[in-house]
């Protein structure tokens, strides 16, 4: 994989950084890859290097790309993180995803942020509203890791999956949302842009590898802005497993001037729901929703959707949000779906005694026939 004509560029609304993405082994065409920002979040933004090889780092491995030439200098912290990821990357893989040289120019001098700056990844789930509330608890405005960018990304899930559409009309209201919890918070909500994942748009490979590798890739285009990005978890410690973004694998993506973090992994779903539950902006405009329907900001219908409210109703919370058009959850709901596929059965087998303590005996039942069913 050669990465080359690496650009800053604006049009009349957005700053662009973007790159060439030429493959060398497989028959993929060449691709243009950007990430942008409208020009009135463009301080500190630039076409990074460092954000081109992390972004197309995992596509590189799953096509079997024999190398990744680089044009232009990379931070050598880095370097070292990507060579750790790609042996991470192929012990998870049974070693389908082999490591490969990383070719480009050495960065010699790193240009920090004239101030220490931290931002964090929105994306107005209860995983992100969760670390940016437990931010606001723990950190005092005075401290250089107090979150004063919340960083809102189309191309993740809504406009990520190239047949789907762009879907702006749905990224624009679930900004809209998230803006009404970011204002309440005092951190700027920067909307961005990005074609990464169109590089690769096979659904295992962006759960299992690559997301965060994403996320870092964006973080790293406003390296001159901020110096340290959060990631939120999105799995607890008892149930960490191979995938996209994780504790082993997000922090090999820092830069010796961009910092990324995954926090958060020490509490459970449960936990982080109840952090979120007691923020009221927040509780009232979450986004869990991954069907990204026309109407609504969360369809209740998807299985995220369902999962969510019958968490909430183990929690007796609800009828307390708005979020959701509906305030009750039926058995019938839960058993339309697999609940024992892709890591689903933690989030699902603590909410039985819970939902037995709610008097929902019927939704209790429904989980534990869905995964003692099948052994999970």
């Amino acid at each position: 994989m050669k990465i080359t004509d690496i650009q800053l560029t604006q049009d009349s609304d957005f700053a662009i950084a973007s790159a060439r993405v030429s493959f060398e082994q497989s028959d993929h065409p060449d691709k243009h890859v950007y990430v942008k920002t409208p020009k009135a979040y463009a301080r500190g933004f630039d076409a990074n290097p460092d954000a081109f090889l992390v972004g197309c780092l995992l596509p590189a491995l799953h096509l079997k790309e024999k190398r990744i030439f680089v044009e232009g200098a990379v931070c050598p912290f880095l370097k070292e993180g990507v060579h750790v990821a790609m042996h991470i990357l192929s012990h998870w893989t049974q070693g389908r995803y082999v490591p490969i040289p990383v070719e480009s120019g050495t960065r010699k001098h790193q240009n920090p942020p004239a101030q220490p700056r931290a931002g964090m990844v929105m994306s107005g789930g209860m995983d992100s509203l969760a670390a940016l509330r437990q931010n606001r608890l723990h950190y005092p405005d005075t401290h250089p890791a107090y979150v004063r960018d919340s960083f809102f990304l189309h191309g993740f899930d809504i406009g990520g999956v190239q047949e789907r559409g762009a879907k702006l009309h749905v990224f624009d209201r679930a900004l809209t949302a998230a803006s009404c919890i970011t204002r309440d918070a005092g951190t700027t909500l920067v909307p961005v842009y990005t074609n990464i994942r169109h590089l690769c748009d096979e659904r295992d490979l962006w759960l299992d590898s690559f997301f965060g590798a994403v996320l870092a890739a964006m973080a790293h285009n406003f390296s001159s802005r901020i110096n340290l990005m959060f990631i939120a978890s999105s799995y607890d410690i008892p149930n960490l497993h191979p995938c996209g973004s994780h504790p082993l694998l997000d922090p090999e993506y820092s830069s010796y001037g961009m910092r990324i973090r995954h926090r958060d992994y020490e509490m459970s779903r449960l936990e982080k729901i109840q952090i979120v539950s007691e923020w009221d902006t927040a509780f009232q405009n979450f986004r869990v929703c991954l069907a990204n329907v026309p109407d609504l900001l969360n369809c209740g219908r998807c299985e995220k959707c369902v999962r969510t409210m019958t968490e909430l109703t183990a929690l007796g919370l609800l009828h307390k949000t708005r979020a959701f058009a509906a305030d009750e959850v039926l058995a019938e709901d839960i058993s339309r779906f697999d609940i024992t596929i892709r890591v689903r059965p933690p989030f699902y087998r603590p909410l039985i005694p819970l939902l037995r303590k709610q008097g929902r005996d019927d939704l209790a039942d429904t989980i534990a026939t869905l995964l003692d069913g099948s052994g999970s």
